[in-house]
């Protein structure tokens, strides 16, 4: 009787231990997988500021900028396609790439605005350019920052997604691999340059 007593208490204990070691488990994957989703959140701020500003910029420019309403278009069209995709990685974080992508093409396009914004010295004189400029300017500095907490706070759940026995639950559980905000073109990889000389 001790003997079947002492077996049962042995199984039950290693049956307790492990369902705490499950919900460890299963709370650390939340927690991370929360870390994750506010620090896109951090990201998708920032982006929504620089949304706000480019049509702003693009008002205060065609007035100078008569003959290059084709790029002025083309800027407000990317503009609008990473605002969608941006959204779209709020309900489906696998949706990274295509938000990195359409936010290559918005940068490449500011990269081209102001390099002929340039050409025009009253505008690159307009006080409320260059007050548009400075606030440009400093978003690209704090979403650059946010992208790197965000691929931190990724890089973290990726490993704890990854670890043994993490690995065992994770997928059960619907914790599915998260992708990082990566360039695929080196001019992506620059800053918009905003100043004007």
């Amino acid at each position: 009787m001790d003997g079947i007593r002492i077996v049962f208490w042995v199984v039950l204990g290693i049956v307790v231990l492990g369902v705490i070691g499950v919900i460890v488990i299963y709370n650390g994957l939340v927690a991370l997988a929360n870390q994750m989703k506010n620090a896109f959140s951090q990201i998708d701020v920032q982006l929504q500021r620089r949304y706000d500003l480019i049509p702003n910029l693009v008002e205060t420019a065609k007035g100078y900028m008569q003959h290059e309403r084709e790029t002025l278009t083309a800027v407000i069209a990317a503009r609008n396609g990473a605002q969608a995709a941006a959204k779209k990685v709020a309900q489906d974080p696998g949706a990274m790439a295509e938000l990195a992508a359409a936010e290559s093409g918005l940068a490449g396009l500011l990269t081209k605005f102001f390099a002929l914004s340039e050409a025009y010295p009253d505008l690159k004189a307009n006080e409320n350019m260059l007050q548009l400029q400075e606030e440009l300017a400093s978003t690209e500095n704090r979403i650059s920052f946010s992208r790197q907490a965000y691929n931190d706070a990724v890089m973290h759940y990726n490993i704890q997604r990854e670890r043994f026995p993490s690995v065992l639950f994770a997928a059960p559980f619907g914790f599915k691999p998260a992708t990082q905000w990566e360039t695929d073109t080196p001019a992506a990889r620059q800053n918009v340059q905003v100043k004007f000389s």
